[in-house]
């Protein structure tokens, strides 16, 4: 059944699942990534900019995040920009790249960032109930459907929402687990 309320609604989900994957690899885990600092905006030249498109991020080592900016002048705001973020970690400057040291979590941080990973999901699986309850109302408005047809895309988007339940149900187990085992 793919009427627009349905393709609308499954957009939609698939949206609110992606963004909750950005914020899920933008979580401190003890580990180093990219992630961690690519989208922290930097004042660059009065417009806020994404450190991935001023730097270049490596990871040298397991713990480690290296960026070095393309523009070297830029090296002073990206530092400021790391320091005003929450991700706090203190970046050692060199004069040529920021090196970042992510320290290990403490047994409490992990629980707390479970519980905050938790939040997240919950507020995903919020968003995606809500998409389902507009679509079924636009199913509900619409009047060239039959009530057979109504019922089919209502089942639809139902099961839509069940699959991407499930699929925040995975990236959490799967996000927690990471988080416990580093």
């Amino acid at each position: 059944m793919d009427h627009k309320s349905v393709v609308d609604a499954r957009t939609k989900m698939k949206a609110s699942i992606d963004h909750l994957a950005g914020e899920f690899r933008g979580l401190r885990s003890g580990r180093a990534t990219p992630a961690l600092v690519e989208n922290i905006r930097v004042d660059y030249y009065g417009s806020p900019t994404p450190i991935a498109q001023l730097a270049q991020i490596q990871i040298p080592e397991p713990r480690q995040i290296a960026i070095k900016p393309f523009d070297a002048s830029a090296l002073k705001e990206i530092e400021k920009a790391i320091q005003a973020s929450n991700l706090g970690i203190n970046p050692q400057n060199d004069g040529k790249l920021l090196r970042l040291t992510v320290p290990m979590l403490s047994e409490e941080q992990r629980k707390k960032l479970g519980g905050r990973l938790k939040e997240m999901s919950e507020a995903t699986k919020i968003a995606l109930r809500n998409t389902r309850r507009d679509a079924n109302k636009h199913l509900d408005d619409a009047k060239e459907l039959t009530d057979d047809t109504r019922a089919k895309a209502k089942e639809a988007v139902q099961s839509l929402l069940k699959q991407h339940e499930g699929e925040v149900e995975k990236m959490l187990a799967a996000k927690t687990k990471e988080i416990m085992e580093t």
